[in-house]
Parts: C-alpha cells; structure tokens; sequence
C-alpha cells in the first residue's frame, strides 16, 4: 500500500496536495483497495462550496457507497470529468490520475489539521488490525 510523503490526508481516507492556495483532493490507495472496484464516482459541480469534514461526494463500488469529506474548505475550481467514464482510475491510480477536485482554498491554515504521512501510516495499521 502506497503513503505518498507529499500528501496530507485525513481519518476519513481522503488526501490533499496543496500547491500555492489550490488542494487537489482524492481517496487514498488503503480506502481504494479497502472499497473494491470502483464504479461510479458523484463529484460536486465547478464552483461549488465545500466545507471541511463536510461531503462533497459519493464513491460507489461493487461492496459499498461511501460518502467523500472535503479535507479543507474553500471553492472546487476543478473536477476530473475523466472519473464519470473512468471511475475505475481511482483504483488504478488514486494519487495521480485517480484525482477527484481541486479546491481554490478558503484558509491556507486548515491543512495543518491534516495527518501527516506518518500519522495516516499509523490510522492504516490500527484499522488494519481490527
């Protein structure tokens, strides 16, 4: 299972790169594989306000629907229209190809919230072992 040292992530298995004041936003590799194949990807529309902790879309695979939390907040100033025919690139490729929003970001700060790599490492280990 893949960590990416650049990526900030949450409990919720979401991850965040942060370049400037713009967050590109995806599930992670464990929540990936954790879900299954990937069939159907709901994202919010360009434009959109999403709120941190907050929903800003659904994820649906051959096991389950899961609801998706925005790591930060601000406006998605981009979606990967890619995924509505493809959403199975989220399981291929969750932290390149497999992105879902990027988010003009209302408060820089917020991502000091975020897990950092050795944290979400950790999260990953407890939840495995349960």
């Amino acid at each position: 299972m893949s960590i990416p040292e650049h990526l900030r992530y949450t409990k919720d298995h979401e991850w965040a790169a942060v370049d400037g004041d713009i967050a590109t936003i995806g599930i992670t590799d464990y929540a990936q594989d954790s879900l299954g194949e990937i069939v159907y990807v709901e994202l919010p529309e360009v434009g959109a306000e999403v709120k941190a902790g907050e929903t800003f879309g659904v994820v649906e695979s051959v096991k389950a629907v899961s609801d998706l939390y925005a790591p930060v907040s601000g406006t998605v100033s981009e979606i990967n229209g890619a995924l509505a025919d493809a959403p199975e690139t989220i399981n291929n490729d969750p932290y390149g190809d497999g992105w879902m929003i990027k988010v003009t970001l209302a408060d820089a700060a917020e991502t000091g919230a975020l897990m950092s790599p050795e944290a979400y490492t950790e999260l990953v280990a407890q939840e495995s072992a349960e």
